[in-house]
């Protein structure tokens, strides 16, 4: 059976940067790595077959006698070793592979980041809020200290010898990996503490206080360093971010850091004018409303919104008048609607109510244009 074409086993051109292929290389290698497929034959053949691609590849000698012999440059006497040189794949996987299988030599896993939602109402983010959280977590043994050693010794892990890493052999094919024995610190425990059996953690639900800034908004973050979960014999914590959810206001509605509102208005307000109290977060601010206003127009009250968390500046306040028909009428209050009604019958409609004129008129060119 032939070979297929390295460039079209890693889905690349031939023109690709070494940048580019170790990225083609590494998304193939994580989709049918056999530690992912243990039982699927058809999953291992094409990662070892994308395998032997990049291993030609990677290496800008062997890559230009594939590029001028094709796969012919690697059988016989002509390239030297066949099968493409699988002797120790062990620096290409240490390099592409690194952060997947537990990192360098020696090196501490880092305890897990964890996350929580904290939901806030509209004033609590407006102006900040300390507030006392609980995380269920694991934390650092208090009776050793996170060593998980009952005496505070370690020795030498007999399955790396202290180099923390293994070597993993398939057939012709090897790769190195974190020591599953002492997790990749070259080091082991005789005598596990019996309290965290040897882990260095306990799990414990913490409290904390955190203090809110004011202006945050949905989504903003608060970082914690050091404050997710405790890593394992004693290695660094994670960290626990804090992200904001701003419940929905009943009065007021936020973008970016302006507020939204609408105002309800009588119509002989809106026809009149009239001095109206405005409600915000921190009080009342009057606003005049001019005669003659009409329903959707809004008023901008600069300053009055939301201080920026960031640059500290203040958004604005906009009100959108919304002019509101009267319910519930009383005869007389009816008899008086009536009377001014008639007025505007008896007198020039289009001269109070120029919109509903320009409508009209349009109504009637649509008409004109229909059935001519």
């Amino acid at each position: 059976m032939s070979k297929r074409d390295y460039y079209e086993v890693l889905g690349v051109e031939r023109s690709v940067t070494e940048v580019e292929l170790k990225k083609s290389f590494r998304r193939l290698a994580m989709k049918y790595h056999p530690d992912r497929n243990p039982d699927d034959p058809g999953a291992q053949e094409k990662f070892k077959e994308a395998k032997e691609a990049y291993e030609v590849l990677a290496d800008a000698q062997k890559r230009a006698m594939y590029d001028q012999h094709g796969h012919a440059a690697f059988e016989g006497g002509m390239g030297g070793r066949g099968g493409a040189g699988f002797g120790d794949m062990g620096d290409i996987f240490g390099d592409i592979f690194g952060d997947i299988f537990g990192g360098g030599r020696g090196r501490a896993r880092r305890g897990a980041d964890l996350r929580y939602i904290m939901e806030l109402d509209l004033e609590e983010a407006v102006f900040g809020i300390e507030r006392t959280i609980e995380i269920p977590t694991q934390v650092n043994c208090h009776h050793c200290n996170g060593s998980g050693s009952a005496d505070g010794k370690t020795v030498t892990c007999k399955t790396c010898h202290g180099h923390g890493r293994v070597r993993m052999q398939n057939g012709i094919f090897s790769i190195q990996q974190a020591c599953p024995h002492c997790g990749g610190s070259g080091q082991a425990i005789e005598k596990p503490c019996r309290h965290c059996h040897g882990e260095g953690r306990l799990e414990e639900t913490r409290k904390l206080s955190v203090r809110i800034p004011a202006g945050v908004d949905t989504g903003d973050r608060i970082r914690l360093a050091g404050q997710g979960e405790a890593g394992p014999a004693g290695a660094e914590s994670g960290d626990l971010y804090v992200e904001v959810r701003v419940r929905e206001h009943a009065i007021f509605q936020r973008d970016g850091n302006d507020l939204h509102c609408e105002v309800p208005i009588r119509f002989s307000q809106a026809a009149l004018g009239a001095e109206l109290a405005v409600p915000m977060l921190e009080g009342e601010v009057p606003v005049t409303i001019p005669p003659e206003t009409q329903t959707g127009q809004q008023f901008r009250l600069r300053g009055r919104g939301v201080k920026s968390v960031r640059s500290g500046r203040h958004g604005d306040l906009i009100c959108r008048v919304v002019v509101e028909t009267p319910v519930r009428l009383t005869r007389e209050q009816r008899e008086l609607l009536e009377q001014l009604e008639a007025s505007f019958a008896e007198g020039d409609a289009g001269k109070h109510m120029p919109r509903a004129k320009t409508w009209v008129d349009g109504v009637k060119q649509f008409w004109s244009r229909v059935t001519s």
